[in-house]
């Protein structure tokens, strides 16, 4: 483990992207209609916000991931509506995190570097939910603590 990075293994990374793979095509394109729509509308009354209130905690972990994910690897596109999904998502308390699901966005979050502002939102949000010790010592920065603590 290196600077906050936590090495996970293959196969469950890889279960990371199958479950992604499987809401992506529905991401994006609420995603896309949602950018074509009045930007000022309720979540609940978008394309992201329809597919949000259908999916469970699994399915919405996974949209989360993706969405995440998303927006970390075209942060200098137009992401508004990405990030607003994904911040929809991480206020949503009781998804049932795990620690390895936490560590692959910190990874995701560190790789993105600072130019994507809100590459810990997410994060950190599902890192509140889990319980004391969770995460091996050194995932976290100092910044991480920092919030999670205050």
């Amino acid at each position: 483990m290196r600077s906050g990075r936590a090495r996970l293994d293959a196969a469950v990374v890889q279960g990371f992207y199958d479950r992604m793979r499987a809401v992506a095509p529905a991401a994006y394109g609420a995603i896309e209609r949602d950018r074509a729509d009045d930007p000022g509308r309720p979540f609940a009354d978008t394309a992201c916000g329809r597919l949000v209130g259908s999916l469970d905690p699994a399915g919405l972990r996974a949209l989360g991931m993706w969405a995440h994910h998303w927006c970390m690897r075209f942060y200098d596109d137009d992401t508004r509506v990405g990030l607003r999904l994904v911040r929809e998502i991480a206020a949503r308390p009781g998804l049932g995190w795990t620690g390895d699901e936490v560590r692959w966005l910190l990874d995701r979050s560190h790789a993105a570097g600072p130019a994507a502002a809100h590459r810990f939102t997410l994060p950190f949000a599902a890192a509140a939910e889990l319980p004391p010790g969770a995460l091996p010592e050194g995932v976290a920065t100092d910044d991480w603590r920092r919030l999670l603590a205050g």
